[in-house]
């Protein structure tokens, strides 16, 4: 599906473009486009894979001309670039909204222009029953991809997007976190130990795009299916992994976090299709007609529940242990630590 194909990635430096772009990279793929405003992470990406197939675009998803300047002749979208942290969308909540809402606006007008033929539009749990300005961007993103899919023939561009929970180790995580307060002999900061997090490697959070790509339909949200662990059992699992005495000290839960995220809400789970290994929530595609808004109901709204991290399967340590072994950022930091 990729042969001879030209994707663009915005926010193509970060985490998630970075394993995407590795994923596709050495297939038959003619072209990956890298787009985000940090050039010297574009630098450094230059310098490291050195191959040809890979373009560099500085621009920013709020300013809808240089989205445009990369768009051309691309056949496919990855839509990653967002302000993705909790404490800065706090403060610089209008911030979130030109990146997040905005932004992604930018990218499907531009995409349609252009005559995309596809475009996956990254989400986040947050973004169920958002709580936080972060959660909420990234629901009006959902609102908005939802809303744009309806205007465009899916045979011409075809718009949807995925959902998915905690990618471990990524920028700003909470195990990074915790192996350089390991490093430096501080204690392990835990908010809530029962505070429970769906656990996703980048790998895995790839994997969700390529799947989304293969199966969407337009305005749909694509969910993987994941475990989970408590915030305790994943700061001992990182401790024993280094063999580390830290104490854990519990610092309270902080502001615009939740006790559990949600990958899917109960109205999303009584529609959605189950996928096996994922959920498909389909796109609500009733018109302005007010009759089925007010007046027609659903009985399972009032049975169903909600797919959070507190009713998903629950790893224990060794297997959360097992998980963090995989990452290569564990792997490379484990090199030469002797603790005893």
């Amino acid at each position: 599906m990729f042969k001879d194909k030209t994707l663009l990635i915005t926010g193509g430096t970060g985490s998630f473009g970075n394993a995407v772009m590795e994923r596709f990279l050495d297939t038959d793929i003619k072209e990956v486009r890298i787009f985000s405003r940090d050039e010297k992470k574009q630098d450094d990406m230059r310098k490291i894979y050195n191959n040809d197939k890979l373009k560099f675009y500085i621009g920013d998803v709020r300013d809808l001309a240089s989205v445009k300047y990369a768009m051309n002749e691309v056949d496919y979208v990855f839509h990653a670039a967002a302000l993705k942290q909790v404490p800065s969308c706090e403060f610089f909540p209008m911030e979130a909204v030109k990146t997040n809402v905005i932004g992604t606006e930018n990218v499907l007008n531009a995409s349609i222009e252009y005559g995309v033929k596809k475009v996956i539009c990254l989400s986040t749990d947050k973004a169920a029953y958002p709580i936080n300005a972060m959660g909420i961007s990234k629901a009006m993103m959902e609102k908005v991809f939802v809303a744009k899919a309806k205007t465009v023939s899916p045979d011409k561009t075809l718009i949807c997007g995925t959902r998915y929970g905690n990618v471990m180790a990524s920028r700003g995580s909470v195990i990074p976190l915790f192996v350089e307060q390991i490093k430096a002999g501080k204690p392990l900061t835990v908010t809530d130990p029962d505070m429970t997090r769906f656990l996703m490697s980048l790998e895995e959070a790839v994997e969700l795009v390529v799947f989304a790509f293969k199966n969407a339909d337009a305005g749909d949200i694509m969910v993987q299916k994941s475990p989970a662990s408590t915030i305790e059992d994943l700061a001992q699992a990182v401790k024993e992994i280094f063999n580390a005495d830290n104490e854990v000290k519990l610092i309270g839960t902080r502001h615009g976090e939740k006790l559990f995220e949600t990958l899917l809400t109960r109205e999303e789970h009584v529609v959605a299709d189950d996928l096996e290994g994922f959920y498909r929530v389909p796109a609500d595609n009733r018109d302005l007609n007010y009759d089925k808004y007010f007046e027609e109901g659903n009985e399972k709204l009032s049975t169903d529940e909600e797919y959070n991290s507190h009713n998903t399967y629950r790893l224990s340590i060794e297997q959360i242990k097992g998980k963090l072994l995989e990452l290569p950022y564990i792997q490379s930091e484990l090199k030469g630590w002797n603790h005893k």
